[in-house]
């Protein structure tokens, strides 16, 4: 279900507009899974679907003759145990993202981050641990991004 779910962002019709970025929220979008499906997934397949959306979104933006600047970006948001996505029209070191972020090229990780969450969007009784106090910043959240900017412009 969730490779079909990630496949069908392809067939949604992509908000991009730069100068009311709140209407580009509709591009969100976020999958959960029970363990049970988590585990008979690979992430390959996982990666391989969302490389394929990507590739479908960047050809949709090139028949939308949108102009500028345009990215989808995938994340795992382990507080609800999802793997979300968005597009927009911002550059991936300015994507709306209200925790801090670090694009890397590595989606294989964020997907298999995502499909180890045994306990989506919960935290396992006996893996509460106490945190100490600190002022440091929390650690950056990991996001590929995907340049969506057709070929040539």
């Amino acid at each position: 279900m969730l490779l079909k779910d990630i496949r069908a962002i392809g067939n949604e019709t992509m908000v991009l507009s730069p100068e009311d970025q709140d209407a580009e929220q509709v591009n969100t979008c976020w999958f959960g899974a029970p363990p049970h499906e988590r585990m008979g997934m690979s992430a390959d397949e996982v990666v391989t679907a969302i490389e394929e959306t990507a590739v479908v979104l960047r050809d949709q933006v090139a028949t939308s003759g949108h102009r500028g600047t345009a990215t989808f970006y995938v994340w795992h948001d382990a507080e609800a145990g999802q793997l979300r996505c968005s597009a927009g029209s911002r550059k991936p070191s300015d994507l709306s993202l209200s925790a801090p972020y670090q694009v890397t090229e590595d989606l294989r990780a964020i997907v298999v981050e995502f499909l180890e969450d045994r306990a989506p969007g919960s935290i396992q009784w006996g893996a509460l641990e106490p945190i100490p106090y600190s002022e440091a910043e929390p650690a950056a959240m990991a996001v590929w991004a995907f340049d969506l900017t057709p070929f040539g412009r």
